[in-house]
């Protein structure tokens, strides 16, 4: 049972910064894309980061030049560096995995539990 557990959320002024982390264990033969998302209050989910399995990079609009997404596949795990943070970055933030399992069905989608980013003075 593949199992992921987030940290690095917290409570940070504008302009600040923050490193989000996931790290995924439990039967894993290979994670393809690694994937963060976030939702604010009384907003649909979105896309912020992507890496993929050879490491391309693609972010949405509004946290380009701001955020950095990178893997550690060692040690199974996606980063969020996230920079010049402002107030409207403020949600929960999720990792999300696409991974090749080593047994049955060989193949599975998962979510973190979600990490909260609150920036404000």
């Amino acid at each position: 049972q593949v199992q992921l557990v987030e940290s690095g959320g917290g409570l940070v002024q504008p302009g600040g910064s923050l490193r989000l982390s996931c790290a995924a264990s439990g039967g894993i033969l290979r994670i393809n894309s690694m994937n963060w998302y976030r939702q604010a209050p009384g907003k649909q989910r979105e896309l912020v980061a992507t890496i993929t399995s050879g490491r391309s990079t693609d972010y949405a609009d509004s946290v380009k030049g701001r955020f950095t997404i990178s893997r550690d596949n060692s040690k199974n795990t996606v980063y969020l560096e996230m920079n010049s943070l402002k107030p409207e970055d403020t949600a929960v933030y999720y990792c999300n995995l696409d991974v090749t399992l080593i047994t049955a069905p060989y193949y599975g989608n998962y979510w973190g539990q979600g990490t909260q980013v609150t920036v404000s003075s």
